[in-house]
């Protein structure tokens, strides 16, 4: 993993391991006077996605990245469930002392953002959630088989993939099987959204993505409206014209605007001593 930022080759950056169960996860913080604002990465992806938002925002925020299980620099597991990432969550926060932080998820992490935000009322100043946490509901048993038919046929490409921070150091069942039970778990994240107590940002990306055309992922983002409506702390800060895999690269602005919207509204950094 490179974070090839001069935010990052600063004396004062911390990395390293933060053990967790029966793995540890390859973790950097730089430490900066600012607000904390912890980054959770895409299903597969490693931290080295975030450069351009943290270039972005600057070295007077607190940045902390890490990869999960079996992604980037980390250590594999026995575990690669959602829950299991939920608490990698509370294992890094504990590790590096960081009270109330804004989490900042893409995809995969914007459901653990908003799940630990929920479970969690107090703890968070808010969430930037980049083109996922949408409540649609449209996993059966075809979808199932699309997406393992999908990952078997891609496997060829995992140590290409591996190596632009985009696939896992596991097997193509593995990935799929991930796959599903996010996309299972996305269509009961109504309520956890109508929970949700602190400020939420979406940044929306336009058109489709491998394994989800145009029209299918229109009607993933709409599925938001009836959310937005019950909940006023929720809102869409932006609808940027890249697609969900290009989001990160070509939108990080409007990303790194939604962590200040969400900061504007809060007067103090928010963390305990850092070591």
């Amino acid at each position: 993993m490179s974070l090839s930022n001069s935010i990052f080759s600063s004396d004062s950056v911390w990395t390293g391991m933060v053990p967790v169960e029966d793995t540890a996860l390859a973790t950097t913080d730089t430490r900066g006077p600012g607000c904390p604002v912890v980054y959770l990465n895409g299903s597969y992806a490693d931290q080295s996605h975030w450069r351009r938002v943290i270039g972005e925002l600057g070295s007077d925020w607190r940045h902390i990245t890490y990869d999960e299980r079996a992604r980037g620099g980390s250590k594999r597991s026995a575990d690669y469930s959602f829950e299991a990432c939920v608490r990698d969550v509370d294992a890094v926060l504990e590790a590096r002392s960081v009270d109330r932080p804004i989490l900042v998820g893409w995809s995969y992490g914007a459901a653990l953002a908003v799940h630990w935000a929920n479970r969690n009322p107090g703890r968070v100043l808010g969430v930037v959630l980049v083109d996922g946490a949408m409540p649609y509901d449209w996993i059966d048993d075809a979808a199932r088989e699309r997406i393992r038919t999908l990952f078997r046929r891609l496997r060829w490409m995992f140590p290409i993939a591996r190596r632009l921070g985009l696939a896992a150091r596991f097997s193509a069942e593995q990935h799929a099987e991930i796959n599903i039970e996010i996309n299972e778990g996305l269509g009961a994240l109504g309520p956890v959204l109508d929970g949700l107590a602190c400020p939420g940002r979406w940044v929306i990306a336009s058109g489709g993505n491998l394994g989800g055309g145009a029209e299918e992922m229109e009607r993933a983002r709409a599925s938001l409206a009836p959310a937005l409506a019950r909940n006023s702390n929720l809102e869409v800060s932006a609808k940027v014209a890249s697609n969900h895999s290009k989001i990160l690269r070509k939108d990080f602005r409007a990303v790194a605007d939604a962590v200040r919207e969400i900061a504007s509204t809060h007067e103090a950094p928010c963390s305990r001593e850092v070591t």
